[in-house]
Formats: structure tokens, C-alpha cells, sequence
């Protein structure tokens, strides 16, 4: 499963799908798609905007910026990955947290 925290400044995704073999996952390749799509945006408009830190199985933005522009891409982001949830609730779960 999917695992996206959500924090005010801060968001963490983590794990695979398990949709379907590993490179072959419609759920995964979309989740991915999304993501690197929006952090790709964001830093085409300010590369300080988000830091982003990447290991094996965990992605993290870093959120550094407020402006316009990042909170409506951040948004746009997890919507598309909200709707993801809800057509594949055995892959992919938000958690939203306050800091």
C-alpha cells in the first residue's frame, strides 16, 4: 500500500502499491506519475519552492515555500491522489496530520 502523510510543511509517500506486480502497476505508475509531475511543476517555477528527498521505497517534499503557485500545485497534487484513494482504497491511504 501507498502511504501519503500530510503535514503543514512536509509531505511523506511511502511503499507500493501492491496493485499488481512491481512494474506493471497501473496504481503505482499513477500515484508516480502525479507526484513527479507536480514536484517537476513546482521547481519549473522556483526550484526552492520544495526540497525533495528520495530513497528506495520513500519519496518527501519538503515544503518551503507558500506562494500561489506551490500551494495550488500541492493541492492539484494530493486531489488527483485523493481521487486515487478513493477508486483504489486497498492501495493507496492519505493521512492527514497537523503539526
Amino acid at each position: 500500500m501507498i502511504k501519503i502523510e500530510v503535514k503543514k510543511k512536509n509531505i511523506s509517500i511511502v511503499g507500493h502499491a501492491n496493485f499488481s506486480e512491481y512494474g506493471k502497476d497501473i496504481v503505482c505508475a499513477a500515484a508516480s506519475s502525479v507526484v513527479i509531475t507536480s514536484v517537476e511543476a513546482m521547481a519549473s517555477f522556483d526550484t526552492n519552492s520544495v526540497n525533495v528527498i528520495k530513497s528506495k521505497d520513500k519519496l518527501e517534499i519538503i515544503i518551503n515555500k507558500e506562494d500561489n503557485i506551490t500551494t495550488t500545485l500541492i493541492k492539484n497534487m494530493l486531489n488527483c491522489l485523493e481521487e486515487l484513494a478513493k477508486k483504489y482504497p486497498k492501495n493507496i491511504k492519505i493521512t492527514n496530520k497537523e503539526e
